[in-house]
């Protein structure tokens, strides 16, 4: 069996806003959880529990989806004005004749 190679480079990642992505899905998650509550009865009486924690579940993993895509926006952020300062000195360096 002959070994998989990919024929073509991988694509750029799709960026855009991120946290507000991440913060609309965790609430809407959280809305649906709510929602389901006062059906908690209707949903026991058929077996059919999972879909309320499965809401609570997204809704506390959006959390932590949260806290890390914040964390990446910053650390990206910090990146590019650690690089964008580098290039700012190096232009002025070579601009200034010695």
């Amino acid at each position: 069996m002959a070994k998989w190679t990919p024929k073509h480079p991988a694509p750029e990642p799709l960026e855009g806003p991120v946290v507000a992505t991440i913060t609309g899905g965790t609430i809407l998650w959280f809305v649906l959880f709510v929602v389901q509550l006062p059906f908690y009865g209707w949903f026991a009486d058929r077996d059919l529990l999972w879909w309320v924690w499965t809401c609570a579940a997204g809704g506390a993993l959006g959390i932590i989806g949260i806290w890390y895509v914040r964390g990446r926006d910053a650390a990206l952020k910090r990146h590019a004005a650690a690089l964008a300062e580098a290039q700012g000195r190096d232009a002025g360096s070579s601009a200034s004749p010695q």
